[in-house]
Parts: C-alpha cells; structure tokens; sequence
C-alpha cells in the first residue's frame, strides 16, 4: 500500500467519542492510516476543545452538515465514519467510502433506521441485530464486529473513577444513575432521591441531551437540586464517557437507555425503570406512539436486569441488591449476547481489519 489511508470521524454529537475513540486508537498503532476527527460547531465549543486537548486528537470544525458535506467532497478521505445518518451520500461515495458506527445498542426504533442512501458499511454487535437488519436491507452491507465501545473495559484500559476527584467516599458502594433523556425516569424521581439512599453514593450521568436541550429545562432543574447532596456526583457535559461510571459502580439504575444492556455485560446488576415521564400525546389513547418509538428489543430488558415499576419499589430493591451476592443468571447472559454480542475486547481490531481490506 503506497500511501496512507485518511479516516475521518463525523462528531456531530459529543457521545459518539467513546464509540470512536477504540477505533481511533487502534489506527493509531499502524502505520497506514492518518485520522482526523470533524467536529461540529455548538454550545460547547470549550469543553470540546478540552478534550481534544487531552485525548490529542486532530481536528477540524465544521457549522453544519452542509459545510461538513462540502468539506468531505473537498478532502476526500478513504473512509468517514458517521454515527447516524446523513444526507446526500450518493456525492460522498463518489470519492470515499462510510461506515456507520452508532453509539449505543439501546431499545429505541432509531437503531434501525439508516440514510436513504445506506452507508458502504454499517458495522454491528450481535448475530441477532445483524441478522435483523439483513433481512430488513437485504441490498445494504452489514459487518457483524462486536461492541468496540466496550474494548477499552474488557482490555483494562479503562482505570475508572478517582473518587476523591469527585468528592465521593471510596469505602461506600456506588450507584449509578443513568437515565435517557426521553422517555425518561427522571421527573418520575423524588426531589429527595439521593438521601433515600444516603448510605451510597449516587453518581448521576444523564444523556447529553438532558444537559444541553432547551425543553429538558426541568429535567436540569431537578438534577442540580439532587447534586447539592453530600452524597452525589452529577457529571458534567465533560464526562461525556460512561466507560469510567461503568468501571466503577456497583449497581446501575436505568430506563430506556443503551446503558443498561452496557453495565449488565460487565457481570453486574441493573434496574431498569419501567416508570417514566411521558408526553401528554403518548398517554391513554395515544399511547400506541410510545409503543411506536421503542422497538421489541425494550422486552428483553426485563431479562436482564431487574424490574422497578414505581419509584418506593426502586428504592427498596437497590438497598436489596445492594447487601446481596447478585451474579448474572445463564438466562440473562443469552439475552446480553443477543443484544450486545460477544464482549472480546477485539470489536475495533476487527473494524480497522475490514477498513484495510476494502480500500
């Protein structure tokens, strides 16, 4: 191969690093690819530049897709990863080739959903999902690599939390309270949450957009009330990884989110909220809409974790299976490789395996 190969990552949200960041890495360590990381202008400009600062990441900034689409016609790199869908391929593919890598393996509908021109690849992290998008895009190309979000876990790269960073007690078991942005738990959740359980501590990751969207206001309101607790962390729009919450809590509590199946893979218990905070047009008659948005994937996670249908019941089973023996039942092993497959810690060799031989 005479020349090297450009790679460059669509990061039109913050929360598509982590899936990123493995692949990026592992391009790192040969010497035939030249990565570039194209982020899109916004509100956190700052915290953006921070982190491109300490991961070393090279760069460019774009407005919008239309300018990120007229800077992809222009530099005309060998691969672009996005990480949802994107308009007006048909002119991208004319000089470069896309791979789809999404963020997370979660039960909404929009996992399955694509650009009206497919991607050159999409890669994916389980037989089942790959078999079920085969027959729902039997024209497209799907590459079945495992979830290389997770590599840094399962290969001991990730060292977790500093607790005396985050003002925690190291000595104490910790929850983690993951919740989505919509439909979510969060406004389902007592103002004093945090001292129903004061004898752990509470870190508290919401989904970017509970941070940063202007109709989540209230979501925020009650986040920051809780974050005046001794006993909590909110995270900042700057923990925009999981990785390092996951590594180090000893119990997740979650609702619609892809973090559920994350943190379960890793041998270790969630509670999945079935309680949550819905729209007046998703309720009663309409509630065929909520029915609409998520896909049957969101039955499987009564398989593999444990079920809290109100919020005094979520409390009491967290204090339970906190001061248990909790191991992860054969039943919802099979339902984690369904969902998440088979976590080897070799997800994003395998991607920069097929990049190098489809070039």
């Amino acid at each position: 191969m005479n020349k090297r190969l450009t790679i460059f990552f669509d990061v039109q949200e913050l929360y598509y690093l982590p899936q990123y960041l493995p692949v990026y890495k592992q391009l790192q360590s040969k010497n035939i690819f030249e990565s570039k990381f194209i982020f899109h202008h916004g509100k956190f400009d700052d915290v953006i530049k921070k982190i491109i600062k300490e991961e070393n990441l090279p760069h460019a900034w774009i407005q919008d897709k239309s300018h990120a689409l007229k800077l992809y016609l222009t530099e005309k790199p060998d691969w672009l990863f996005l990480g949802n869908t994107f308009p007006e391929l048909d002119k991208i593919h004319i000089n470069s080739q896309t791979a789809q890598l999404g963020h997370g393996v979660g039960p909404k509908k929009s996992y399955y959903s694509k650009s009206d021109t497919p991607t050159s690849v999409r890669f994916v992290e389980s037989d089942y999902r790959y078999k079920r998008l085969c027959e729902m895009y039997p024209e497209d190309n799907f590459q079945n690599v495992g979830f290389c979000k997770m590599d840094p876990i399962i290969n001991s790269e990730e060292k977790g939390i500093d607790f005396s960073k985050i003002r925690l007690d190291s000595n104490k078991k910790t929850i983690l309270y993951a919740p989505t942005f919509y439909p979510s738990s969060i406004e389902k959740f007592s103002k004093n949450f945090p001292s129903d359980l004061r004898n752990y501590n509470v870190i508290v990751k919401p989904h970017f957009f509970s941070m940063s969207k202007q109709k989540y206001k209230k979501q925020r309101d009650l986040l920051k009330h809780w974050s005046s607790f001794d006993n909590v962390y909110l995270a900042k729009v700057d923990d925009y990884s999981l990785l390092p919450f996951l590594k180090s809590a000893d119990l997740m509590i979650s609702d619609a989110s892809s973090a559920i199946v994350e943190f379960a893979a890793l041998n270790k218990p969630v509670l999945w909220c079935t309680f949550l905070q819905l729209r007046w047009n998703y309720r009663g008659i309409f509630s065929y809409r909520f029915k609409a948005r998520m896909d049957k994937d969101y039955n499987d996670y009564g398989q593999i974790a444990e079920t809290a249908n109100s919020y005094d019941e979520m409390i009491d089973q967290a204090k339970t299976i906190l001061n248990s023996d909790f191991k992860v039942s054969d039943k919802a092993k099979k339902y984690l490789e369904k969902l998440a497959g088979v976590l080897d810690g070799n997800a994003s060799k395998r991607i920069v395996t097929f990049l190098s031989e489809n070039c």
